[in-house]
């Protein structure tokens, strides 16, 4: 009998039908408006996060990983659908992408996925194809996780996507950090508000990382240890020179994958990988196939250790955000250089971080620009923010806060050149006009003050007018 069993075991085997293996868990957690920089794993000498310590310990860790476009909306359809923000066509911030365009979750669902969404996964915290269950409730993600898994019996493999807000603006009240005893990154200008905002945004890194520990503690209840898990950020923090700007300060982003026993632990690689690369990764780990016609390509073998390059080449964009950012800007990086061709230089740079001074977000601007009146180190960097050249020109690896620009330097004539073509090729096989989404602010002008809408008086119900 035993004999007989081995037989067709056999005969199974040679005829290709036997069950395929069982496909892997998937959870992906992203944290809104979180630079490389600004976690421990890459630098930060006081943000404290644990989770993020012990993902870095349990797998590898991209020190070379970029965004499509340093804010929301472009960023996270880039993710979602493979494609760069020009073929997607959500350029500008709080904007749609092109009718008909499609996106990568389905594939995932075709292949049995249940695909449950929670938090701010796509931009707005809107559904988006291919998922069975979105909750956009913007707080306690982990808890809702528990509460709607444990009201389901799932019997394919999960896709679990868990978006937290923070640190995205308004910042935290609650400051865990002392505000004199902290490290402000070396381009910002160092006032009392500044410092006290600084606390403030390192506390919310705090908290994004405590939830991204409870979702994984659920993960390894619900999975074991059998699943893969992946961490990123969708850009760099509202902060000058971070979200909205072509700076790695808002394009470089950490990015941890773990899957024990296939991903190997403690590994950190240079590899150029973009955000257009994730979901093509996460479907072939799975065992799927990847569209050949978007931008994004898997980088499969950088995880599995077959090589140590993925990308020669990544390109960045952006083009704005209403009427809070109008300064498109393209980038490309080769090897440790970088190119930044800011299209319209005559414009002001201008954006959220500065022209929204709320409490919680910009108010530190007030004691930048006082600053700026008597102390010329800050007029500089008020200046480098708010009006740029043309192009620029960095050595990342001897420059890598990107404050020497070399666009002017004759011995980098050849460099320059070579960048500029690539990057022009790039745009115009993309279909990018290269446009501003409205007119821009010019520098002929003072820098655009916000105005001020009057709120409207709330009438009691029943009462006229």
């Amino acid at each position: 009998m035993r004999n007989l069993a081995f037989l067709f075991a056999c005969l199974a085997w040679g005829a290709g039908i036997l069950p395929a293996r069982p496909k892997p868990n998937i959870v992906v957690f992203i944290s809104d408006d979180l630079g490389r920089l600004d976690t421990s794993i890459h630098g930060s000498k006081d943000v404290r996060t644990p989770t993020m310590d012990a993902l870095a310990e349990r797998g590898m860790t991209f020190d070379n990983a970029y965004v499509a476009s340093p804010s929301c909306c472009p960023s996270r359809f880039s993710f979602l659908t493979g494609l760069m923000p020009a073929r997607h066509g959500a350029h500008p911030n709080h904007s749609q992408v092109k009718p008909g365009t499609k996106f990568l979750p389905p594939i995932l669902k075709k292949m049995g996925y249940h695909i449950a969404s929670f938090g701010k996964v796509a931009h707005g915290n809107r559904d988006f194809p291919g998922m069975d269950f979105n909750e956009p409730k913007k707080t306690d993600m982990s808890v809702e996780v528990k509460k709607y898994f444990s009201k389901r019996k799932i019997d394919g493999p999960v896709c679990l996507l868990v978006g937290d807000r923070r640190p995205h603006v308004e910042w935290t009240r609650q400051m865990n950090y002392d505000p004199n005893a902290i490290t402000l990154p070396p381009f910002f200008i160092d006032t009392k508000q500044t410092r006290e905002h600084w606390a403030r945004y390192l506390t919310d890194i705090e908290g994004m990382d405590e939830e991204m520990g409870r979702v994984l503690e659920f993960a390894r209840e619900r999975f074991g240890d059998d699943f893969i898990f992946l961490f990123t950020s969708d850009h760099g923090g509202q902060w000058p020179f971070g979200k909205w700007n072509l700076y790695d300060y808002g394009t470089r982003v950490p990015l941890v994958a773990c899957w024990p026993g296939k991903i190997k632990a403690g590994v950190r690689t240079d590899a150029m990988v973009s955000w257009v690369d994730i979901l093509p990764t996460l479907i072939e780990l799975a065992g799927g196939k990847v569209p050949g016609n978007i931008d994004g390509k898997s980088f499969v073998p950088v995880l599995r250790g077959e090589v140590k390059t993925h990308r020669d080449k990544v390109f960045t964009t952006n083009t704005g955000d209403k009427e809070m950012n109008i300064y498109p800007i393209r980038s490309v990086r080769i090897g440790q250089y970088k190119y930044i061709h800011n299209l319209r230089p005559l414009a002001y740079h201008t954006n959220h971080s500065d022209r929204l001074r709320n409490d919680g977000r910009g108010a530190y601007w007030h004691s930048w620009y006082e600053a700026a009146k008597t102390d010329s180190k800050a007029a500089a960097i008020v200046k480098r923010y708010h009006v740029r050249p043309e192009f620029e020109l960095f050595d990342l690896d001897n420059d890598p806060l990107e404050l020497d620009n070399l666009a002017e330097n004759p011995a980098y004539k050849g460099k320059l050149a070579k960048l500029k073509a690539e990057l022009k090729a790039w745009t115009t096989a993309q279909g990018d006009e290269l446009k501003p989404h409205r007119d821009p602010y010019p520098v002929s002008s003072p820098v655009p003050e916000i105005e001020r809408k009057p709120k409207k008086k709330k009438t009691r119900r029943g009462a006229k007018g």
